[in-house]
């Protein structure tokens, strides 16, 4: 029954946990312009609890909205934190803090970018695909140096943090409290 794809009582609890690590970590950063530690655990969870990101993508996002509301900026996150988790769905059997501190820092780097697909669209159903364009472009380029802010600081992070966190979500996954 370990490979199943059912949800225990133990996998809700631990979709739990892991969406409040999220969360407290958040508020407690959140006073630093784009120092997070949301990138980072959505990795972590993703390359250690595999599947069960699945349930802590969208309970994050919807807790996001309930305390933030549901603005355009959640819309982008409706799109940019599964994104994240995907693209380390299809590293995640690698072993290396350089490789996840690099797509750490690049997904940093790209998250204005990503956050622009939304004012392109809001753009572009007001006024055509030229003023979503300009509107998506403008957005992009005022968020630069807050994107290379996030790009440094989820380099120093995932690269500081991998490997003690590997180490003990190892250890407790040796004394089984945790499945794959």
């Amino acid at each position: 029954m370990k490979n199943t794809r059912i949800l225990t009582a133990k996998d809700i609890a631990l979709i739990g946990l892991m969406v409040a690590v999220i969360e407290a970590c958040k508020m407690a950063l959140s006073a630093l312009p784009n120092v997070e530690l949301t990138t980072f655990w959505i990795m972590m969870f993703t390359i250690f609890f595999g599947w069960k990101i699945l349930f802590v993508v969208p309970v994050f996002l919807l807790i996001e909205g309930m305390i933030y509301g549901f603005g355009i900026w959640w819309a982008m996150y409706l799109y940019i934190w599964p994104l994240l988790a995907g693209i380390t769905w299809i590293i995640r059997k690698k072993d290396s803090v350089w490789i996840y501190s690099i797509v750490s820092a690049a997904f940093g780097l790209c998250f204005g970018f990503l956050c622009s697909i939304c004012y392109f669209v809001i753009g572009w159903v007001n006024g055509g695909i030229q003023s979503g364009l300009i509107m998506a472009f403008n957005w992009w380029i005022a968020g630069i140096p807050f994107d290379i802010i996030h790009c440094v600081a989820n380099f120093i992070l995932m690269f500081v943090l991998y490997k003690p966190i590997r180490h003990l979500m190892l250890r407790v996954q040796k004394m089984g409290y945790i499945d794959t």
